[in-house]
């Protein structure tokens, strides 16, 4: 429900140099109807549920499993990692929202909530990257592949990742928190993401124009590293002569290759287009798929189509019966 004009004005605080008002904090206006709140708030928390048990099962799976002992199950588990922290900025504020009567977040807790979500979706972003190019390493240099993706070069690449996301993220609060945030404080999301809060400000065009850019080289530089990887897989698994060969080169990559179809095509829909596109009903359906349905099927993806990660959870299952 959005809140009258009397209840907005208590949450506005008023700008003594200037004829505007500061925003002290913001609604976040959510999902349209009160009668969809506790329907909305069984499924998104049956989906989290899946995520974490999901995503944890996969981590404590990676570790315990000789057999997946790698560089590519090394990335993976870190991508399980990353899955649960930037659902876990989203979900759990959500689901409070599904139920409680004031849907008002703080305008530090806003900017905090979007610090950590943008730097764990850049963090992502370029992990994927990672993959890809250790998939590249595995199938195109194979003798090389043990010394080259080693864990001294593994690790600075995931501490790497972990870096030019949270920087990303700090340059972007830093531009968007020092806005003029004038007159309504209603934020058309159910989340603290930044094109609502664009959509809020009226003088927004060089920090929208800065902000593109770095979305831009985040996703597309990511991206170009993933796709560049990938034609380099596919002319050397078009350089093998049997079909049983190109068949195996090839499912190592499907999981990785699904993965990231379903997270950067929601995400270049989301950001890399301009501010006056912005649509409330779409634009949730797009931050609702890749910040909870994302991290959610990714465990599914690499267990389901990964031959390794079944064989290890039927080992580990078999071990744990014969224990008990």
């Amino acid at each position: 429900m959005i809140p009258s004009q009397s209840t907005r004005s208590q949450n506005l605080e008023t700008d003594i140099k200037g004829n505007c008002t500061t925003v002290t904090e913001f609604i976040l206006l959510g999902f349209a109807g009160p009668e969809q709140q506790l329907p909305l708030f069984v499924v998104f928390l049956m989906i989290y549920i899946i995520t974490l048990m999901g995503n944890l099962g996969m981590i404590i799976l990676i570790r315990i499993s000789a057999r997946l002992q790698t560089p590519m199950y090394f990335f993976l588990c870190n991508l399980s990692v990353v899955d649960i922290c930037y659902s876990s900025v989203v979900t759990p504020r959500m689901l409070i929202n599904f139920l409680a009567g004031s849907k008002s977040i703080s305008f530090t807790a806003c900017f905090v909530q979007l610090y950590f979500f943008v730097g764990w979706v850049c963090t992502e972003c370029f992990l994927l990257a990672a993959m890809a190019y250790d998939r590249y390493m595995a199938i195109c240099s194979p003798l090389l592949y043990s010394a080259v993706m080693s864990p001294r070069v593994c690790a600075p690449l995931v501490a790497g990742s972990c870096f030019i996301g949270f920087t990303n993220a700090m340059i972007t609060v830093c531009f968007l928190s020092r806005l003029p945030y004038c007159g309504s404080n209603i934020i058309r999301h159910f989340f603290c993401d930044t094109p609502p809060l664009l959509a809020l400000s009226s003088n927004s065009y060089i920090t929208e124009t800065i902000i593109s850019f770095l979305a831009g080289v985040t996703t597309i530089g990511s991206l170009l590293i993933i796709v560049f990887s990938y034609l380099f897989i596919l002319f050397a698994i078009l350089k093998i002569r049997s079909a049983q060969g190109r068949h195996k080169a090839f499912s190592t990559c499907t999981s990785h290759l699904t993965a990231v179809t379903v997270f950067y095509g929601t995400l270049i829909f989301t950001y890399l287009r301009p501010n006056t596109s912005y649509s409330l009903g779409r634009d949730q359906v797009a931050s609702v798929f890749y910040t909870v349905v994302v991290p959610m099927l990714n465990p599914l993806i690499y267990s389901l189509r990964n031959k390794e990660v079944k064989e290890a959870f039927k080992q580990s299952m078999r071990m744990k019966l014969l224990s008990s």
